[in-house]
């Protein structure tokens, strides 16, 4: 039951990986950028609805809400602000950008909340599910955080397959110049893709918080790392990839931290990532795109 434990757990972990995992993929996916400040606004999702619950009274579900919008709004304001200007710029100047909004995140969090923990209260109490006569035991958050996976991965495969903004996106990931031709506002493609993106990391930063009660401005860091990791080793730009790469590398560590030794975990995660690069660097799910010159 103990290799069951750590499974499920393993589980829960990489479904908050994929939930972050998608905001990259999307993004890269859709605009060819990689936003390294979106581990911050993870954090800044949880001090959202940390500030909801504790200052304001509000009810969770009401924390979670205000979370999103914030978020929403957060991430719609980075496109507009750092990374709009710089849309025909080269790579590594956007790079350069990510990393110094993700900077100034972090320090308007030390600023605002300071550098002292905070105690997170999950998102839902209760007693756990046993089973096998309470020889495994699964916690409401786990079922949550799975359950929450799985429907905004459903969901978000049928928004992008079934919808107009969804077409809209998968025009603008296959060629700009032509999308705008077709009559496509790029602008307003590449701003909602971010505004889904931030709000998935609204939500995903509530999640983590829930099963790792300690919240501080840089919360988001390593998780966004770890998330950027999945969407590499699923196959950045693949939406199911997100998913497979964020439960197998949830798995990957939860293993690693139990059967090898918690002090590596990290390395171990990290390592999977070299090896996915130098094996197949288009990821599990990933399409290779040959480069016209």
């Amino acid at each position: 039951m103990t290799f069951l434990n750590h499974l499920i757990n393993g589980v829960s972990l990489g479904s908050v990986y994929a939930i972050i995992a998608l905001g990259y993929t999307m993004v890269y996916g859709i605009a060819k950028m990689l936003n390294f400040a979106h581990g911050d606004v993870i954090m800044i999702g949880a001090y959202m609805c940390f500030c909801a619950t504790n200052y304001l009274g509000l009810p969770v579900i009401a924390g979670v809400l205000l979370a999103v919008v914030v978020c929403t709004v957060l991430g719609m304001a980075i496109e507009r602000l750092a990374y709009k200007p710089l849309r025909m710029a080269p790579s590594l100047a956007v790079l350069i950008t990510a990393i110094g909004v993700s900077y100034f995140l972090q320090n308007a969090a030390l600023l605002i909340w300071t550098s002292n923990p905070k105690s997170f209260a999950p998102v839902i109490t209760g007693e756990p599910f046993t089973f096998f006569e309470g020889q495994l035991s699964v916690s409401r958050v786990t079922v949550l955080t799975v359950a929450a996976c799985i429907v905004i991965m459903v969901a978000l495969t049928l928004f992008t397959s079934k919808t107009r903004m969804g077409t809209a996106m998968r025009a603008v990931s296959e060629d700009k110049g032509a999308a705008q031709l077709m009559g496509i506002n790029v602008n307003t493609t590449i701003s909602v893709t971010f505004a889904i993106g931030s709000g998935l990391a609204a939500i995903a930063g509530v999640l983590l918080c829930s099963a790792y009660p300690i919240l501080v401005p840089t919360t988001g860091a390593m998780p966004g790392i770890k998330a950027f990791t999945a969407a590499v080793f699923g196959g950045i730009g693949s939406i199911p990839g997100a998913l497979i790469g964020g439960i197998l590398l949830g798995v990957i560590e939860i293993f690693g931290r139990a059967y090898i030794s918690m002090e590596l975990s990290d390395a171990i995660v990290f390592a999977v990532l070299i090896v996915v690069l130098l094996v197949k660097p288009d990821g599990l799910l990933g399409k290779h795109v040959s480069e016209k010159v």
